[in-house]
């Protein structure tokens, strides 16, 4: 996903998402940063996370699709163990998912067990 600022785009911050509610950002080395200040934001205020920019291989690989399970089959390709969450959330920002989005419909699909979690904020298809 680029951005439409230059500005946004940093060679040595490749994970950028903005708080839709507050406007604070996160400049994060990992995707799963991103997830952590979600959840973070979530205990103290009710906003969620737009991705504003994303820099990883798998993100702008991996086709576009509305269907999460497709993007998660997609990804397990590119991980070993286990696609993380962060990275899912990026992939899905591009069809205009925010990280709320995502990880409520990840919990779906843990839920009916069509994907697993081999450790923390990884996940695998069934």
């Amino acid at each position: 996903m680029t951005s439409a600022s230059q500005t946004d785009q940093r060679a040595d911050v490749p994970f950028v998402a903005r708080a839709t509610e507050t406007g604070a950002r996160v400049e994060a080395s990992t995707a799963n940063e991103v997830i952590a200040f979600y959840r973070r934001q979530q205990e103290l205020i009710d906003t969620d996370l737009e991705w504003v920019f994303t820099e990883h291989p798998a993100v702008t690989s991996v086709p576009d699709s509305d269907s999460i399970d497709a993007v998660i089959r997609e990804l397990d390709d590119h991980f070993e163990n286990g696609v993380p969450l962060g990275v899912l959330a990026a992939t899905m920002s591009k069809q205009g998912w925010t990280v709320g989005d995502t990880l409520s419909e990840v919990y779906e699909l843990r839920m009916s067990g069509s994907i697993w979690e081999p450790r923390a904020d990884h996940i695998r298809p069934v």
